[in-house]
């Protein structure tokens, strides 16, 4: 839905000051009421960076986690201009809350936190401080709970996670109390703050600003979430059926300090119990479901995805997306074709100029139209985009592809009709291969794999959003795991996203964005799109243990011979299947390197007739009978070319840490 026009009469008296000071050209807010919105009215960097208040304040959370009978107290490492304070003017807030600035580092260039001998911040990770503290704006940088100079204790998204970041907030709002030391009784005060805050993060740290968001705190007025978690649960598990070999205590035990490991003992054993490999849901995982809370969400959400993101993949920006329009959350997107990859790194002057007008409008209430603009920005080939009025398009519909037969044993169709009564396909779970095997033997009976295409499609065809996939399947085994994946078959130059860094490469050349100091350079290289040549491109996954069949929460042993129906969620995607190439769905098992395999290898037969796709096609079954009329299958498979793209990454998964 498009950005509804919104909260253009909140600023007066102090804030509209600050305001009219940094806007281009120092034209007063309540002139600016009679123009038209001016996209080229920015805010200017007034304001000297090197003169900017550098300080830390530790603020009472309420918590105790490490049940040392001691409120935990959250660090914070502030940036402020200091001018505006010394004429009575107070400023609104950026906040990325982290719990990498010590372990991990920050951004392309894995940055850590720096201090001077008193204690106060030096390097600020990224270009937020660089670039918005000279144009009015503080910059707030929170250490979670447990992690660098914080108190308590990591718990991967859980209360302690979430409320050490909201404390911060009620703090810039008057409603906590902070400290000038980790351990004294000196107050602090944030009263050069107006409370209006704008939380940002890639990963890990967006997904802090939606866990935040959805508790409808006050003063929180926008997130810009990117590469983003949106449920812990569809983090390590799709529907039963486990993505890592690992849990969310690795994660935390990864984050936390040294002094934070010894004294969280307690914690991350009730993470461990609470969150079992079995994957049940369970309260731990209830908890740390954002999408459930979506109807609190006061904020505005700029959100940022990679539709190849395989750490937080692209069903977490899907779940989050609908949620929020069913909660009627002002939204804007940008879908990149990369993987776990900011924007910063793959279009940068866009990137800033955006996140700078979408902060002026949204903190300093800045008329100048950018909630008038198509909500989305759609990367459809290496560095090529489009936008969308509204997203998914208004002309998508739910749209049933149905699986066939075909001459060959293995090598099915897929179109509108429904199967022959009785038509099935065959395939055994093979733990060794994975999507990428599949695609490259689309035309080739193998017995890893269930293939079914479309002829050449005639017409290009839009699938825009998420869709399922209901299977009928009968098991030999009393365990099976399902992935399903949808590929677009011809060739394309695409990001490469399963090579190192994602979709770019690193250049040895920087560009600066802001004022730098001796300690904090505002200077950052430059990226490239990284490209692949490849035959095929898959765009949409799902998986699922089919023993959750009946009940999502907890799955069952299954009886072998018996047949089963369980609908898969295939992750949102933006994607153009263009005319002359196929469209193909991919039914198997173990998806290597994507989920982890059953305890058993078990064969699997597909009852077509049962079995059905739902795909959110642009222009809905109209769309898909003009793309097919008139087209005839190829003559005989074709042999492939084994130029698809490497099979992903097996490490552990650590959300953002080094980006």
């Amino acid at each position: 839905m498009p950005i509804r026009a919104r909260r253009r009469s909140l600023l007066s008296g102090i804030v509209a000051a600050v305001a009219a000071t940094v806007l281009s050209g120092l034209v007063a807010p309540a002139a600016a009421e009679a123009r038209p919105p001016a996209p080229d009215r920015l805010s200017e960097p007034v304001y000297d960076y090197a003169r900017a208040v550098r300080e830390s304040v530790w603020v009472d959370t309420g918590l105790d986690g490490d049940g040392d009978g001691l409120r935990d107290r959250v660090a914070v490492d502030i940036v402020r201009p200091r001018e505006p304070a010394a004429r009575g003017r107070k400023v609104p807030v950026i906040m990325d809350a982290s719990p990498y600035y010590a372990c991990c580092g920050r951004g392309n260039e894995s940055q850590r936190k720096t201090y001077d001998a008193a204690g106060n911040i030096v390097q600020a990770p990224l270009h937020y401080d660089n670039y918005f503290v000279p144009r009015g704006y503080a910059v707030v940088m929170v250490d979670l709970l447990g992690t660098n100079r914080s108190d308590g204790c990591a718990d991967a998204g859980g209360r302690y996670d979430i409320g050490s970041a909201r404390a911060v907030v009620d703090w810039l709002n008057g409603r906590a109390r902070g400290w000038t030391t980790r351990t004294g009784d000196t107050t602090a005060r944030a009263d050069w703050s107006n409370g209006r805050t704008g939380m940002i993060g890639k990963s890990y740290d967006g997904t802090i600003a939606n866990g935040v968001a959805a508790t409808g705190v006050k003063g929180l007025e926008t997130i810009v979430p990117i590469g983003a978690i949106s449920s812990w649960y569809d983090y390590y598990f799709s529907q039963g059926a486990p993505l890592y070999d690992s849990g969310p205590d690795w994660l935390s035990h990864y984050v936390e300090s040294p002094a934070a490991r010894e004294r969280c003992t307690a914690v991350q054993q009730d993470i461990v119990r609470g969150a079992p490999r079995s994957g049940d849901l369970t309260p731990l995982w209830d908890a740390r479901d954002y999408t459930a809370d979506a109807r609190k969400v006061r904020a505005s959400v700029f959100a940022v995805h990679g539709t190849q993101d395989l750490n937080v993949r692209a069903r977490h920006f899907g779940r989050w997306w609908e949620a929020l329009a069913a909660a009627g959350v002002d939204r804007k997107v940008w879908l990149t074709q990369a993987g776990h990859v900011d924007p910063f790194d793959l279009r940068r002057a866009d990137w800033v100029r955006t996140l700078h007008r979408w902060f002026d409008h949204e903190l300093l209430g800045v008329d100048n139209g950018i909630d008038d603009e198509p909500v989305a920005d759609i990367e459809r080939a290496p560095e090529v985009w489009v936008t969308a009025r509204t997203w998914p398009p208004r002309e998508t519909k739910a749209t049933t592809l149905r699986p066939g037969p075909g001459a060959t044993a293995g090598v099915g169709t897929l179109g509108i009709r429904p199967a022959p009564r009785g038509a099935t396909e065959t395939f055994t779970d093979d733990p060794a291969l994975g999507e990428t095997d599949w695609a490259a033997r689309i035309d080739t009976p193998t017995a890893a794999k269930s293939g079914f295409v479309t002829t050449p499609l005639t017409r290009d065809l839009r699938l825009a959003g998420s869709g399922t996939l209901t299977v009928t399947a009968t098991p030999t085994t009393a365990t099976a795991h399902l992935s399903a994946v949808l590929v677009d078959l011809g060739p394309a130059t695409i990001r490469d996203y399963a090579a190192p860094g994602e979709g770019i490469t690193t250049l040895p050349a920087r560009s600066c964005w802001g004022a730098s100091t001796p300690g904090d350079s505002s200077c950052f290289k430059e990226t490239a799109a990284r490209t692949a040549d490849v035959d095929y491109t898959v765009f949409s996954r799902g998986w699922a243990d089919l023993g959750t069949h009946t009940n999502s929460r907890r799955g069952a042993p299954l009886t072998p011979g018996r047949p089963y129906t369980i609908t898969l969620d295939l992750h949102a995607n933006d994607h153009v299947v263009p005319a002359g190439h196929r469209l193909a769905l991919i039914v198997a098992g173990t998806d290597e390197g994507l989920i982890d395999p059953p305890d058993t290898t078990p064969t699997l037969t597909l009852d077509l007739r049962r079995t059905e796709a739902r795909l959110p096609v642009v222009g809905g079954p109209e769309a898909v009978a003009r793309a097919t009329a008139g087209a005839t299958p190829p003559t005989a498979p074709r042999e492939p070319r084994y130029e698809g793209l490497n099979p992903p990454p097996t490490d552990a998964p650590v959300p953002g840490a080094a980006g």
